[in-house]
């Protein structure tokens, strides 16, 4: 049955909303940027996983206001936020939802993603149903995204055995669910060899190698182009730009030319290890606008509500010439990076420097104080 946004925002106490999000990936940034606009908030731990924000960022105000963090709900396990007695609880607290990449790969272990859309009985900020889009095996896929908006990516590779140039091989690991195991190879040999070493390692299966994606690996600097658009405002807004930093390439990376010739056969394995801001130069803003402003009218042809608030195109700018934005990666929803708002994005826009947790409760504020809540969630 499909999610009733205007019974249960007429059921909601508006002045009384309060932005929740699973506590993982970026949940800190939501809680700051509520607090920061007036809002509540609520994270959603799992059973030894509640630390952080349960006591190191719980606000406390024996001595010195400090903290974000107004509340926190322990659960067993992450997708038992889909239990009903836990959708009570969070209607009766007139709950936003912030869906961030731990609450899509936690949940979707359990659940499909239409029982994840239909089961969670709360508003989303965002929109519910392009969640979906960023598993490369759904049919309306951030790749059929990218076609419909006229955006380059890597170039697809069938198969092992047709690789005639460097590739990178997209697998899901084996141990942690929610990264990927990327590995490099240069032809069917390698991959053979590497992709046997990662299955002893137990980092890879074979069924996730089965169900790889094999793409052109491209030569360029990496640079997530961190998105916002503002259904309030009409307006596509750039919040920030952040590279990635990932074990063990970075680990590779640094070392001096001895020890890396000697360790050449090593896996590189870009497993997620955090980020760091990185601007872009001025003249490639315009094609960074461009290439935003398209993609938000592909999502809205899906179904005529596509994107709301932030998503990023994660690209590698090649040296052409021109040197242009290569897209190898889409994300729809709250990025995992809070420091974009160190890159001057916001603050040429808004004066200050502002997270992307602060620009979504600014968003959520000026959408109640408008009457114009439903045009932000879903």
């Amino acid at each position: 049955m499909p999610f009733d946004l205007k019974g249960t925002l007429a059921s909601y106490d508006a002045g009384s909303l309060t932005l929740c999000s699973i506590g993982s990936h970026s949940a800190l940034d939501v809680a700051a940027g509520a607090r920061a606009q007036g809002l509540r908030n609520l994270i959603v731990t799992e059973r030894g996983r509640n630390t952080t924000y349960d006591a190191y960022y719980a606000r406390r105000s024996d001595g010195p206001p400090r903290g974000c963090v107004d509340a926190t709900l322990e659960l067993a396990a992450f997708a038992d936020v889909l239990d009903d007695d836990v959708q009570q609880r969070l209607r009766r607290e007139s709950v936003v939802f912030v869906p961030n990449r731990s609450f899509e790969v936690y949940l979707h272990q359990r659940y499909s993603y239409t029982e994840i859309e239909e089961r969670m009985r709360v508003p989303f900020f965002g929109n519910r149903r392009l969640l979906r889009a960023e598993e490369r095996d759904e049919p309306e896929n951030q790749y059929a995204l990218m076609d419909r908006a006229g955006i380059r990516y890597p170039r697809r590779i069938g198969s092992p055995d047709q690789i005639n140039t460097l590739v990178m091989i997209k697998a899901p690991h084996a141990k942690v669910s929610f990264e990927r195991a990327f590995f490099l190879a240069r032809d069917e040999n390698e991959y053979e060899h590497t992709a046997e070493r990662l299955l002893h390692d137990g980092i890879v299966t074979a069924e996730g190698l089965r169900g790889a994606v094999i793409e052109e690996f491209l030569l360029g600097p990496t640079i997530n182009l961190n998105f916002f658009w503002s259904p309030v405002l009409g307006e596509l807004e750039l919040l920030g730009t952040d590279t990635r930093r990932q074990t063990n390439r970075d680990g590779l990376v640094g070392l001096p030319f001895k020890q890396a010739r000697d360790l050449a056969d090593e896996p590189v394995r870009m497993e997620e290890a955090g980020h760091i801001a990185a601007t872009l130069t001025e003249s490639m803003l315009e094609k960074a606008f461009e290439m935003g402003e398209r993609f938000v009218l592909a999502a809205r042809a899906v179904d005529g509500v596509g994107v709301i608030g932030p998503f990023a195109l994660q690209c590698v700018i090649v040296s052409g010439p021109p040197k242009d934005f290569v897209c190898y990666d889409v994300s729809l929803r709250i990025p995992g990076s809070p420091g974009t708002r160190y890159t001057p994005y916001t603050a040429y826009r808004w004066g200050r420097d502002v997270s992307v947790g602060e620009r979504i409760a600014m968003e959520l504020v000026w959408a109640r104080d408008q009457g114009r809540l439903e045009e932000v969630l879903t």
